[in-house]
């Protein structure tokens, strides 16, 4: 089903699929543990690597010169990140349930890219890609009870806790699978056609294939592990999130676990430059890793 797409990473110059992803004697090296709880790593064109700490309702930034400095307060409890092709940084805010969208700076009120659905208040968006092809937004929309919300329960008119993919352009977004107890983390390839969503409920992630206007098809189960966040290589290996970062291959072949010294590690991304280093959210922490086997575009 997906020889085409396992040849093509197979044709990339890097190291063998076998070889490994880390240096032998590699571990997490601290950036800082000033935070409530870490969360939703992305990295800009540069690399430049953006987080949140939720509780705490802000948005950090550590740049390639190795310092860590503040981008904003009050994001809307923003929870997973991510930059589209217009450089902006797209952010699952979960205090009103919405999708909004920062300036190069952070300075200006965010731009609100969706706002409920039909008028209803969405769960809590969680973590959502940007598909390359025509820059349509893919978010996982669970239910997690947070302590500065009012409500005690879901919107019983949404259906449940769901998949949903927002048009370019469109105000409103459609389910794209209905079918997941508690959709989470999600990444996708960077040619579009494939995409990976975690349902950390049940502990399974899963596959799919994307057509060019965002609907999916072919799901099949990928791993039976569930994530919170997560990302991609340029080889096409998934590293999922939650007991530290454990990596599967394209065909689902488990290749790696990689301990990371917090009770519960939330989400992954490379950064730096040349996309050579990998980011993680660990609790109250954040931490990085030298790579061998560079980050996805």
């Amino acid at each position: 089903m997906f020889r085409a797409y396992l040849a093509a990473f197979a044709l990339l110059p890097a190291c063998a699929p076998t070889a490994p992803l880390f240096a032998p004697t590699a571990a997490p090296q601290l950036i800082s543990r000033q935070f409530k709880f870490t969360e939703g790593p992305a990295a800009d064109r540069r690399g430049n690597v953006y987080f949140t700490d939720q509780p705490n309702d802000r948005i950090w930034r550590y740049g390639t010169d190795g310092k860590l400095t503040l981008f904003r307060e009050r994001t809307g409890r923003a929870n997973g990140l991510y930059f589209d092709g217009r450089g902006r940084l797209l952010a699952c805010a979960d205090e009103l349930g919405q999708l909004l969208a920062f300036g190069p700076d952070g300075s200006a009120p965010p731009a609100v890219l969706l706002a409920d659905v039909r008028g209803h208040r969405l769960n809590g968006p969680n973590d959502l890609w940007v598909c390359p092809r025509g820059g349509g937004i893919f978010f996982t929309d669970p239910y997690y009870q947070r302590p500065y919300w009012t409500r005690t329960a879901p919107d019983a008119a949404l259906g449940g806790q769901r998949l949903y993919y927002l048009p370019p352009g469109a105000a409103q977004p459609v389910v794209a699978d209905s079918l997941l107890q508690q959709p989470n983390g999600l990444i996708g390839t960077p040619d579009g056609k494939l995409l990976y969503v975690a349902d950390i409920g049940a502990g399974k992630t899963y596959r799919y294939r994307v057509a060019p206007d965002g609907r999916l098809s072919q799901r099949e189960l990928f791993a039976t592990q569930g994530s919170d966040g997560m990302t991609i290589d340029r080889r096409g290996n998934i590293y999922l999130t939650g007991d530290g970062v454990t990596v599967y291959s394209p065909t689902g072949q488990h290749l790696a676990h990689l301990a990371v010294p917090a009770p519960w590690t939330s989400n992954v991304c490379f950064g730096g430059r040349r996309r050579g280093q990998l980011f993680i959210t660990a609790s109250d922490g954040v931490f990085r890793l030298p790579v061998r086997v560079r980050g996805a575009r």
